[in-house]
């Protein structure tokens, strides 16, 4: 049941003849306006210069962080937003105050109120700290659980808004069905479209009834590759049949659920259009032939950052801009140079390589979201009640339930789950595979030793030696029972999320001899392909300090453990597969 009220609705009707009469009933979103957000669209449209137009289909990056207004990173905003009319902002990490404080200062300085975007896949707090933390999608996949979702998006949205922020680039729609995806993994729901779909939709609804826009991410679907395209120009390949079945579903049912903005993949996908090294952000048929006309999307059409490799190895940034604006994009986000991108554009333009009737049909599309969130009537948001509305605690508890919820017990040879506060020798390890991730696993090494003071514990990290690590599977022939946190992080440009393989071969070795082994892995769910014979698999889905946590309860049984896969793994067990167990009694 889809959750969540859609305002404004139409109801198209048509009728399908399918081997007999009968009558198809198609819901959509009416995106259009009340008659002043419209007339403020129209008017505002018609007294825009050509540079001002150009300006607002580009966005730029900043950070939340205190900057003292007469510095050149202060000032290089200033002259983006006051002298080159860019139309939209993007926010990379800060607190709350700084955040909302610059954010209102850069909209005083805006003539036409700035959209200000963000990534919130894991919503507020995955920018932002303070705000509220969630789980990754594949943990809301795990719980299967429209209602988690919807609220994701609730509070998200809530505290969004409250920041001065008006888009999350979220959810990711992409179907994980490549177990060695070093960039999607962990941020899809899973690898069956119908659940990614229905996650994703309550997601949507969520962000969108509480006035943040949400996108769907990255079209026509980045979860079948084994390249990251911040790096390089991957492609998908399979045939229009199958792109139907698995990468386009999420991404047609996003749009008749009514979600107002989709995010361009830098991929190639010969099926839709087979011009040699064309990602489908610079792509024609696929985002205007396609995405427009076939799929019916309304919405803005934005890019991924077109300062990624999947465009830069092949494209200048003016060249780049120019192709993504005839091939239908609406918004450019963070060009490497967008001054230059801006005068390109402009000066294409002027010499009739694109119509101003092309631009105009872009801009139209800005201003009246703009006027859907109402920023035409109040751009600036009040920061003297943050605190009342930021980091709620209700909003922490509804993720914890989240991250809760979302715990897989994959395997459990011999009940060894739930633990016993009674053993004494337990041995507990924290493996990261990531230069500089010696202490990634520190919250769970403290919440277990909360449980088993007398635990070993041990650290390691990618650069750890192979002496240290002989001695400490010397020292763990003593526990009965040891316990495995593995720590590789989901990163832009990194190229894999694989694990350290002397830390396989550990695992392997441990696994060999008397103890009891458990591992939980606070990443992709695909570990347990190197290491099938461990005695009990527990997956986490992400790192955050929350994730350990929640691991920690579900493997002493102070939570029920109902999670199922949300993807299979390969050769060992079946997406929905999920061993429930129930949480110990308090005596």
């Amino acid at each position: 049941m889809k959750l969540g009220k859609i305002k404004h609705i139409m109801i198209v009707f048509s009728l399908i003849i399918l081997s007999g009469s009968c009558t198809k009933v198609v819901i959509k979103p009416d995106l259009t306006l009340g008659p002043a957000e419209m007339r403020w669209a129209k008017k505002t449209l018609s007294k825009m210069t050509l540079e001002e137009k150009i300006g607002q289909m580009v966005a730029c990056r900043y950070s939340g962080n205190f900057v003292n207004r007469n510095s050149e990173y202060f000032q290089n905003l200033k002259t983006l937003i006051v002298e080159h009319k860019i139309g939209g902002l993007i926010i990379f990490g800060g607190e709350v105050y700084e955040s909302a404080i610059l954010t209102n200062s850069f909209q005083e300085l805006a003539k036409i109120p700035l959209l200000v975007a963000s990534d919130f896949e894991r919503g507020a707090g995955n920018q932002i700290d303070g705000a509220t933390l969630f789980p990754p999608l594949m943990s809301l996949g795990a719980a299967d659980s429209e209602d988690l979702a919807y609220s994701m998006g609730k509070i998200t949205a809530k505290e969004g808004r409250a920041l001065g922020i008006h888009m999350t680039y979220a959810p990711v729609v992409d179907v994980n069905v490549n177990p060695d995806n070093p960039i999607i993994n962990t941020r899809s729901v899973g690898e069956d479209p119908e659940l990614v779909s229905r996650i994703a939709e309550a997601f949507i609804n969520g962000c969108q009834d509480f006035g943040l826009i949400a996108t769907a991410k990255h079209f026509p679907g980045h979860g079948d590759t084994d390249l990251d395209s911040h790096s390089v120009l991957a492609t998908i390949e399979g045939d229009r049949d199958r792109l139907n079945r698995v990468e386009l579903f999420p991404f047609q049912r996003a749009v008749d659920a009514g979600v107002q903005a989709i995010m361009t993949a830098h991929l190639r996908i010969p099926a839709l259009d087979p011009t040699p090294d064309l990602p489908a952000t610079l792509s024609h048929p696929i985002l205007t032939d396609l995405l427009r006309n076939e799929m019916g999307f309304r919405g803005l059409i934005v890019t991924d950052s077109m300062g990624m490799g999947g465009v830069t190895s092949l494209f200048t940034s003016e060249d780049a801009a120019l192709r993504a604006v005839k091939a239908g994009v609406d918004m450019l986000l963070l060009p490497p140079t967008p001054k230059e991108v801006i005068r390109a554009l402009i000066q294409a333009v002027r010499n009739g390589e694109i119509q101003e009737s092309r631009i105009d049909l872009s801009v139209k599309r800005i201003l009246e979201a703009k006027a859907r969130l109402g920023l035409h009537l109040k751009k600036l948001v009040d920061v003297e009640v943050l605190d009342r509305k930021i980091g709620i605690k209700d909003y922490f508890v509804q993720a914890e339930k989240t991250f809760d919820s979302s715990m897989t017990l994959v395997k459990n040879e011999g009940d060894v789950v739930p633990l016993s506060a009674g053993f004494q020798k337990i041995a507990v390890f924290a493996l990261s595979s990531d230069p500089g991730g010696y202490f990634a696993g520190r919250t769970f090494v403290r919440e277990m030793k909360k449980r088993v003071p007398r635990a070993m514990e041990f650290y390691a990290e990618a650069s750890t030696g192979d002496e240290f690590i002989a001695k400490v599977l010397e020292r763990t022939k003593e526990a009965e029972v040891v316990v495995i946190g593995l720590f590789s992080r989901l990163r832009a440009g990194k190229g894999s999320v694989g694990l350290d393989l002397r830390q396989v071969q550990m695992i392997k070795e441990l696994a060999e001899g008397h103890q009891r082994v458990v591992v939980v892995s606070f990443g992709s769910p695909y570990f347990l392909r190197h290491f099938k014979d461990v005695d009990a698999y527990l997956c986490a889905y992400r790192y955050a300090d929350e994730s350990q946590i929640s691991a920690v309860k579900a493997l002493f049984g102070e939570i029920d453990i109902v999670g199922k896969l949300p993807v299979s793994i390969p050769g060992v067990f079946p997406i929905g597969h999920g061993l429930k167990v129930p949480k110990k009694n308090k005596e």
